[in-house]
């Protein structure tokens, strides 16, 4: 039997982790029904707009999440320093120390690439901009801090896909290490 659903809203991390377990090719109509114990019917009472739009309220989600935990925190700190710092930790967390996959990043990989196209650089430009801000107040010249901005936001992209693949949330830990002391090396 269907379970009952408030609001689109309480599928919104069902979908996510179906989504970051199976892709979005992967994830049938008929396997996010299973996921969410929802008919199709209901889901598209939810999201008429079918899986696309199911992809689109979970990047949504998901940039929402960041923008509070990570992004305006690193825009809006007087510590730009400890603010970094905590966008390591917020990430460490967020991504199980390398077990849980970045659906953004996984996207930006496959196929749908083309489809969530814009919400997957906003989400990462968004990123790369807070960060840069940050390290330039903490003292790093602003003509390397986007560089270093891209490297420490790829290197934590990198960080999950390698930890996932070796099974070694060490990996992650040490990765995200070398690149927290970096952002402090200021010049």
């Amino acid at each position: 039997m269907a379970r009952a659903i408030a609001q689109r809203d309480d599928l919104l991390p069902v979908l996510a982790e179906t989504f970051r377990e199976h892709g979005y090719e992967g994830a049938s109509l008929s396997l996010i029904a299973t996921a969410t114990g929802l008919g199709k019917g209901s889901l598209y009472h939810f999201f008429p707009g079918g899986k696309a739009e199911m992809v689109e309220a979970v990047l949504a989600e998901i940039e929402a999440w960041f923008e509070a935990h990570v992004f305006a925190p690193l825009r809006q700190a007087d510590d730009p320093e400890a603010a970094i710092a905590a966008m390591f930790t917020t990430v460490t967390d967020y991504f199980r120390s390398g077990r849980r996959v970045c659906l953004v990043g996984a996207l930006s990989l496959s196929d749908a690439r083309d489809r969530f196209g814009q919400a997957l650089r906003r989400f990462f430009a968004l990123w790369v901009e807070a960060l840069t801000g940050a390290l330039t107040r903490a003292g790093h010249p602003p003509e390397t801090a986007t560089a270093l901005a891209e490297d420490i936001v790829g290197g934590i992209q990198g960080a999950v896909v390698l930890a996932r693949a070796l099974d070694r949330t060490e990996t992650f830990e040490r990765i995200l290490g070398c690149l927290r002391e970096r952002s402090r090396s200021a010049p």
